[in-house]
C-alpha cells in the first residue's frame, strides 16, 4: 500500500481537468451522449468545502460511453497525471452503494456534456464513517464537514446522520467498530475546531509510522493488513513508553 504525493489535486486544478475531460469526451462521442460523474471522498471534500485544500486521488462513480476511458487517459497524458487519476475503484469498496446517485448533489455541468455531482453533508459523513480509516483523512474530514456546516448555520444533527446511514446502507450494522460512538461523542462535544486539530495530528502521526514501516518492510503493507500493522505499532509504542517511564522512575530514585 502506498500513497503518491507527487500529484495532488486542488479545487482549481480538478475543475480544469474535468473541463478538459468534457472537451475530449465531447470530441469523441458528440453532444448527444452526456456523461455523469459522482465525486466522492477527498474530491467531494475539496469541491464542496473549504477546510481541506487538496486530495491525492479522485474517486468517482462514472456513467458514460466507453470513450470516457480514452478521454481520461488523454487528459492524464496532457497534464502528466498518473494512470487512473480519475477512477471508479471505489465501487469495489464497502463504502459503495448504488443509492449514491439518489443522495448526491448537483455540482456543475462542463461543456453541456459532463454532469458532475458530489456527495455532501451527512451523506459524506456517513460514507467516511463506513470507511473510518485512521491512516487516511476520513476522521478529520468528518469533523471538518461538521464544523463547516455549523459555520454556515446548517448544523448536522445525529438524527440527520442516522437517516443518511439508513438511506445509504440500511442500518449501522456493518459499520466499523467505534464509528457510531465516535460521531455521537463528537456531536456531544461540539468543539469541532479543537477536535479537528487533534485528529489531524493523529492521522499525520499514523501516516508517518506507516511510512517508516514501509521503509523497513518494503512491499509488506497492504490495504488488507494495515489494521493489524497499526495494532502492532501501537503495542510496540506502548511497551516503549512503559520502559521509558520505568527508567525515569529508577533514575529519580537513585
Amino acid at each position: 500500500m502506498s500513497t503518491d504525493y507527487s500529484n495532488v489535486f486542488k479545487k482549481a486544478t480538478l475543475d480544469l481537468y474535468l473541463k478538459e475531460l468534457s472537451r475530449e469526451y465531447k470530441r469523441l462521442v458528440g453532444r448527444n451522449m452526456p456523461a455523469e460523474i459522482i465525486l466522492i471522498g477527498g474530491a467531494a471534500v475539496i469541491e464542496g468545502y473549504g477546510f481541506r485544500e487538496m486530495t491525492t486521488d479522485v474517486d468517482a462513480i462514472i456513467t458514460a460511453a466507453s470513450a470516457m476511458k480514452d478521454a481520461i487517459n488523454m487528459v492524464g497524458d496532457r497534464y502528466g497525471l498518473p494512470n487512473g487519476w480519475l477512477n471508479a475503484d471505489f465501487q469495489k469498496t464497502a463504502s459503495y452503494t448504488d443509492k449514491l446517485l439518489q443522495y448526491s448533489s448537483f455540482y456543475k455541468t462542463f461543456n453541456q456534456v459532463l454532469n458532475v455531482r458530489i456527495v455532501t453533508g451527512e451523506y459524506l459523513i456517513v460514507m467516511k464513517l463506513r470507511a473510518f480509516r485512521q491512516y487516511k483523512n476520513d476522521i478529520s474530514d468528518i469533523v471538518g464537514v461538521l464544523a463547516e456546516h455549523e459555520s454556515r448555520g446548517d448544523s448536522i444533527t445525529l438524527e440527520r446522520i442516522d437517516l443518511a446511514a439508513e438511506n445509504l446502507y440500511g442500518s449501522w450494522d456493518d459499520f466499523p467498530e467505534g464509528a457510531r460512538s465516535f460521531i455521537i461523542k463528537t456531536l456531544s462535544a461540539g468543539n469541532y475546531e479543537e477536535i479537528y486539530g487533534r485528529v489531524r495530528k493523529n492521522e499525520t502521526d499514523i501516516r508517518e509510522q506507516l511510512v517508516d514501516f514501509q521503509k523497513d518492510n518494503p512491499g509488506a503493507l497492504t490495504e488488507e493488513n494495515v489494521g493489524n500493522v497499526l495494532n502492532i505499532l501501537r503495542s510496540k509504542k506502548a511497551s516503549g513508553d512503559r520502559k521509558d517511564d520505568n527508567g525515569a522512575s529508577t533514575e529519580m530514585k537513585n
